[in-house]
């Protein structure tokens, strides 16, 4: 399993690689969300995205997302990346695998994990335009 709260680049590859351990090997179905720096937000041009967490509750928080995605829905794995720091366009904000015997569960934690982190994990987005930037949602 793998959590991580990171201020380099997530590399991908290494979080879809197989493993060599029983749970990935019961797993017939991978499933990944990969949430990426987009070029707009409501019809205005973004520039770059910067991302603070209060990584101690992030981790604990991301810990019970993928506790309870795994007691859900019958899944082997569930591996949670998130990025801080400034983020260019196109660049990988945040990357979820799921691994499990069967596409639909996997589908389905992928889901779960991504909607719940991004309403309870104290993580922050800063959105910068060229006239400016904002804070996306609550940040306290």
């Amino acid at each position: 399993m793998v959590i991580e709260i990171v201020e380099s680049p997530i590399d991908v590859g290494t979080l879809v690689a197989p493993g060599e351990s029983d749970e990935t090997a019961a797993a017939g179905g991978v499933a990944m969300f990969l949430g990426t720096v987009r070029n707009k937000t409501k019809g205005k041009a973004v520039v770059k995205l910067e991302y603070e967490a209060y990584g101690e509750m992030a981790i604990r928080e991301l810990e019970k997302i993928v506790d309870e995605g795994r007691r859900r829905f019958d899944v082997s794995t569930i591996d949670v990346v998130h990025r801080v720091g400034t983020l260019q366009l196109g660049e990988v904000a945040v990357a979820i695998v799921v691994r499990a015997p069967h596409r639909g569960a996997a589908f389905d934690a992928c889901r779960f994990t991504i909607d719940t982190l991004k309403e309870t994990v104290p993580i922050w987005k800063k959105e910068f335009f060229a006239d400016g930037a904002v804070w996306v949602g609550d940040r306290p």
